[in-house]
């Protein structure tokens, strides 16, 4: 089972929004097959390992870090095939939560006279597949915010110099985290003052994430990076609900004030979809985009995952919506100073230590002297 989930990482990035699924089959204590979800549409681990094994498989044993499909949809339902090769007995890492399986498979396996045993490395498999599991049952993504802050707290100079605050090493492994999820966000704020590509840099072949902003205005240059490369990058922009034609009506009773206001929100709007980019529109909430109904938009184009890279108003909007999963928090040993300089939450902030956002499953590593403090959001009652 180790193996198959080791086997089921390879497809990070590259399934979204599928699960990470391996498989191995063993007959006479030799592994004889192995595969794994490779890609989004294509077949699935259990199809990939016994397709391509060279040897018989008749009395077999299969290990499947997830419970086999039970259905046909892009490709057809592993527990067919697996009956059709003959296995003895499958080993399950744990069950799919999704509504189409549900212990479905497995059942269905039992009943054609397959032995199977489930709950095999399950703390592994669930945490390679937190971003599976929250979306399958939720339809929202699962957010991870990457913050990199000084020691004394600070994202930046007063200056509003940033560049950099953390070590190479440290930022490959947010490269290595675009990689992996389906979309990064930032906010208005941080294309206009670091005009960021926000594409994964890492040498090879490697999964491009979405590239979303959130503008609630439509602010966003035409001459910025993320608008020039929104051709070869695919590239959301999240704005408040813009009635178009309303903007395109000039009624008398309008002001001038609001009619130029209009023009140029429309003007924006189309230079935006000339130039390639998508537009959404959200619901409006004092006067921002509201980020609930952004993250429910983004689940139902099947964006299962993002890394929240905003600064301390974005990263404030989503903590108070509770739309944050994870924190990945990049200390550097650096002292910065400044009463001015940014820090990696703003917002209201809250009236009493009491209502701390607390994190659990607390893991802290040294990247070569800066320090990485990994955890998971407390459910709030």
């Amino acid at each position: 089972m180790r193996r198959a989930i080791k086997l089921a990482k390879k497809g990070g990035g590259y399934v979204h929004p599928n699960p990470l699924v391996g498989c191995v089959v063993v007959k006479d204590d030799e592994i004889i097959a192995e595969g794994y979800h490779e890609k989004y549409g294509e077949f699935h681990a259990e199809r990939n390992a016994l397709t391509r094994c060279k040897t018989e498989t008749k009395g077999a044993s299969l290990y499947v870090t997830l419970e086999p499909c039970c259905h046909y949809g892009k490709t057809p339902p592993c527990t067919e095939i697996i009956i059709e090769k003959g296995i003895k007995k499958v080993f399950v890492g744990i069950l799919d939560p999704n509504p189409l399986v549900a212990g479905k498979g497995v059942k269905i396996l039992q009943d054609a006279g397959i032995e199977v045993e489930v709950g095999l490395c399950e703390n592994e498999i669930r945490e390679m597949n937190k971003v599976f599991l929250k979306y399958i049952t939720t339809k929202r993504p699962y957010v991870i915010m990457k913050t990199a802050m000084t020691l004394d707290g600070k994202i930046a100079a007063y200056t509003g110099d940033s560049k950099w605050v953390t070590n190479e090493e440290s930022r490959k492994m947010v490269h290595e985290l675009r990689s992996e999820l389906a979309g990064v966000v930032v906010g208005i704020g941080t294309v206009l003052a670091d005009d960021p590509m926000l594409t994964c840099r890492l040498e090879g072949n490697h999964h491009q994430p979405i590239r979303i902003v959130v503008d609630s205005n439509l602010r966003i240059p035409a001459d910025s990076q993320l608008v020039k490369t929104a051709k070869e990058y695919r590239t959301i922009v999240a704005c408040r609900h813009f009635d178009r034609s309303e903007a395109e009506r000039s009624e008398v009773e309008k002001s001038s004030l609001n009619v130029n206001k209009q023009k140029g929100f429309l003007d924006s709007l189309q230079t935006l979809e000339m130039r390639g980019l998508e537009v959404i529109h959200c619901a409006s909430k004092d006067g921002h985009v509201d980020i609930n109904d952004l993250m429910a938009q983004l689940g139902a184009q099947g964006i299962d995952s993002l890394l929240l890279e905003g600064g301390g108003t974005l990263n404030a909007a989503f903590l108070e919506a509770g739309c944050v999963d994870e924190v990945w928090a990049f200390i550097a040993p650096k002292i910065i100073g400044g009463e001015g300089a940014k820090t990696p939450v703003s917002g209201k902030g809250i009236d009493k230590m009491s209502e701390a956002i607390n994190l659990q499953d607390i893991d802290i590593q040294n990247i070569n002297g800066d320090i990485l403090i990994k955890g998971k959001i407390c459910s709030r009652v």
